[in-house]
């Protein structure tokens, strides 16, 4: 009997050592969770500076949150987000559910780079896109490769996420150097999986990076890059036609090409922005 007591005991100590262990480092946990589950979304490099949340109070914060490019892009990234404010529901912590009252992003930074006929934005939203799709045929097939301790999906709500004081730069080979800059229009989401009893972390992600998506496209779009690359395409036909004034039909014919080409991503351009 009495090795029956000491054996529970020590069990019982076991079981208390780990939950101290998991609250203890449950920034750590949350950080790791956050770059994993953000660079196989995004296919892009997702670090995390800080996680300082209380489980007490159930509010913190997150810095240094960035998003690097997927692969073709050159900028170093394409997501700075700076501070996140987050407010989680004490109360939700170990249920099925984990609800999030509020989480604010203040003045994140996005580099909108266009190469060819693609962004990096939208190829982020892509990959996310196959992220969350992927995860939504493992839920109808019976199983989940995204699960908590128990065994169980890991579901969120978001009851308010605020996105706000957020700046584009944009980045294109036809600028030429020149850097451009605008403001992107405060975001507001609610009650982000709550219609479905909650959403899993890819869903989540696919929701945010929609809404800073559609931001971003339409910050760009004010911007007149359109007129732009027309401009870029004119000087650029004209520059190819005195170079090759003269020197017969099949140079001729190259900088017919050559201009249609350019012609080609200007309307890949127009696509893009939706115009």
């Amino acid at each position: 009997m009495k090795k029956i007591m000491v054996g529970a005991i020590g069990l019982v100590a076991v079981v208390i050592a780990v939950a101290v262990f998991l609250f203890s480092n449950l920034n750590g946990i949350i950080q790791d969770g956050v770059e994993k589950i953000g660079s196989e979304a995004t296919q892009a490099t997702v670090t995390l500076d800080k996680v300082d949340i209380s489980i007490t109070s159930g509010s913190g914060v997150l810095s240094g949150l960035i998003v690097g490019n997927p692969s073709g892009f050159k900028t170093p990234s394409a997501f700075e987000l700076g501070g996140i404010a987050i407010q989680i529901d004490t109360d939700s912590i170990g249920g099925d559910v984990i609800i999030i009252k509020e989480i604010v992003i203040t003045a994140p930074k996005i580099t909108y780079e266009l190469t060819g006929t693609a962004s990096n934005i939208d190829a982020i939203q892509k990959n996310v896109d196959a992220y969350a799709e992927k995860f939504s045929s493992s839920d109808n097939s019976g199983g989940s490769p995204n699960t908590n301790s128990g065994g169980g999906e890991t579901k969120l709500v978001i009851e308010n996420l605020y996105i706000r004081d957020g700046s584009v730069g944009v980045s294109a080979g036809f600028l030429a150097g020149k850097k451009l800059e605008t403001s992107l229009p405060d975001i507001h989401l609610k009650d982000i999986g709550k219609a479905s009893d909650g959403a899993s972390p890819a869903e989540i992600a696919q929701k945010i990076i929609a809404a800073m998506t559609s931001g971003t496209g339409s910050a760009v779009g004010s911007l007149g890059l359109d007129k732009m690359m027309d401009g870029a395409l004119q000087d650029a036909s004209k520059a190819v036609e005195t170079l090759t004034q003269g020197a017969g039909d099949v140079t001729g014919s190259i900088t017919k090409d050559a201009t249609k080409a350019l012609e080609g991503v200007g309307s890949s351009l127009k696509g893009l922005l939706g115009n």
